[in-house]
């Protein structure tokens, strides 16, 4: 076989893992994301929360689309603490964060990556004295850096996984 050959071959191969390493991560993502918002009705309504609420939550992995609601951030806060991820002064807590990437469907390393992204999303908002509004900012950092990695899950699928568990 000539080297020109293996080349492609060994390019083709690289291209492939990416793409399944992408796509795996993809499915992480939205096994995270209906996990999560599992909690979502019990804080809409332990918060007063409008169905507007929801609107966000829908949209939430659109690039394009702007989350500004404060209440956004609250909700996100309530659901995290009632899946246990956050300590008594609101930060992530590490390993009950890790564990909960573990049991929808993370692998070690990629559990790691998603708290290690939480973390430094965290620590740019440590001036934020608004929890809720601290909340929202590190989402949409997060969000960020999930896009950027390309493992953002497809919305139709979020909204089938939502749906289906109404």
């Amino acid at each position: 076989m000539a080297a020109k050959t293996k080349w492609r071959y060994l390019a083709l191969w690289v291209c492939v893992l990416q793409c399944s390493q992408v796509m795996a991560s993809q499915e992480v993502m939205k096994q995270l994301t209906t996990g999560f918002t599992k909690a979502m009705e019990e804080c809409k309504k332990e918060l007063n929360l409008g169905n507007h609420i929801i609107q966000d939550f829908i949209n939430y992995w659109r690039e394009e689309y702007e989350l500004i609601n404060r209440d956004t951030g609250c909700a996100i806060m309530c659901m995290a603490s009632k899946h246990d991820l956050i300590t008594e002064d609101m930060k992530l807590h590490h390993g009950k964060a890790h564990e909960f990437a573990k049991s929808h469907g993370a692998d070690d390393d990629v559990a790691k990556q998603l708290v290690t992204m939480i973390h430094e999303c965290e620590n740019a908002q440590q001036d934020n004295s608004d929890d809720c509004m601290k909340t929202l900012e590190i989402a949409k950092c997060f969000r960020r850096k999930i896009h950027d990695l390309k493992w953002a899950p497809s919305m139709e699928t979020i909204l089938e996984e939502i749906m289906a568990d109404i």
